[in-house]
């Protein structure tokens, strides 16, 4: 309800309204454990949303006051853009507003993760996409770009899986953020394609109980096939060329070519390929590698589940939707 209230407005305050219904709806899925580390994920969460919500409502109020009017494509002075540039970069985990977003989907369930590495995310950028024809572009690319480059760094330290994703999940929304100026429907494209494969890795993920990447190592025994699935997407994720990940990227560095923004295409070439080394690093665990002598940790109990007929079919789609790519450039 939240996101198609978003969605479908052109007033601050509906907006403003479908953000926080959002905000309280996803808020009892995160502390649905009891944990401690659940409950602190949860007031990370609603504190930096409430500062952003508050920013948000804050800079429309600037805006009616300034030009008397609520609509939210009439953003015409730089105050406010800036203002609402800041909230939606909180709202999204953008850097340097990132640190919230590994820690809450470190202390959430994987299907929960999976919800605000995706659906969450597509509200705020709704209002970016809208909004992007008034927006500060050289703010704009400056977040892409630091969004790009720590995503990268970070992740390449880390050992848990959902925090690896949530680094990964930074540095896409860079690449979304790159191109919004330039071509909103191309940016709309890369967080489609980003939602199937991250869903798919996610919901692997879940089947095969894997948290860290020292159980991922002996994961291969249990599902040998989602295990191949699972790398093959990893990859599609990094952007390799036969695979559906290359099309956002391919296309984004062909749109700012045009839009002579060549020494950010560079930039952001080279940052994915620090994105390239996790993802290879993950793959690596999942698939490649046995480990040469017995582990440590406690053997996980593997009930045998039904075949997942879903997971099979976004695993597809986050392959092999390359060979589509002139019917997707239709549409773009």
């Amino acid at each position: 309800l939240g996101t198609t209230i978003v969605i479908s407005s052109n007033h601050w305050m509906a907006a403003w309204t479908g953000l926080e219904i959002n905000t309280l709806a996803i808020i009892p899925l995160i502390a649905k454990s009891h944990h401690p580390r659940a409950i602190e994920a949860t007031i990370k969460y609603f504190l930096t949303q409430s500062t952003a919500s508050a920013l948000i409502l804050f800079s429309s109020m600037i805006n009616a006051w300034l030009t008397g009017q609520w609509d939210i494509t009439q953003l015409n002075h730089p105050l406010p853009c800036l203002m609402l540039t800041t909230a939606i970069a909180i709202k999204l985990g953008l850097a340097p507003f990132h640190f919230w977003f590994p820690e809450v989907l470190q202390g959430s369930h994987l299907t929960t993760a999976l919800l605000l590495s995706t659906l969450m995310k597509f509200p705020p950028l709704t209002l970016l996409l809208v909004t992007s024809k008034s927006l500060n572009p050289i703010l704009l690319i400056t977040l892409a770009i630091t969004s790009m480059a720590l995503g990268g760094w970070m992740g390449l330290n880390q050992t848990q899986t959902r925090k690896i994703l949530a680094f990964s999940s930074i540095s896409h929304l860079g690449w979304m953020t790159l191109v919004t100026i330039y071509s909103p429907k191309l940016s709309l494209l890369t967080f489609l394609l980003y939602t199937v494969m991250t869903t798919t890795v996610f919901l692997s993920l879940n089947m095969i109980k894997v948290l860290k990447l020292s159980t991922m190592l002996i994961s291969w025994t249990k599902t040998p096939t989602l295990n191949a699935t699972l790398m093959l997407t990893l990859l599609s994720l990094a952007g390799l060329p036969p695979l559906t990940g290359f099309i956002p990227k391919w296309l984004i560095i062909q749109e700012l070519t045009k839009q002579e923004m060549t020494p950010a295409a560079t930039i952001a070439a080279m940052l994915s390929l620090l994105g390239l080394f996790f993802y290879l690093r993950l793959a690596y665990h999942s698939t490649i590698t046995l480990p040469p002598n017995s582990s440590n940790h406690m053997k996980t109990w593997y009930l045998r589940k039904t075949p997942n007929t879903f997971t099979a079919i976004l695993t597809s789609l986050s392959i092999s939707l390359l060979p589509l790519s002139p019917m997707i450039l239709t549409m773009v």
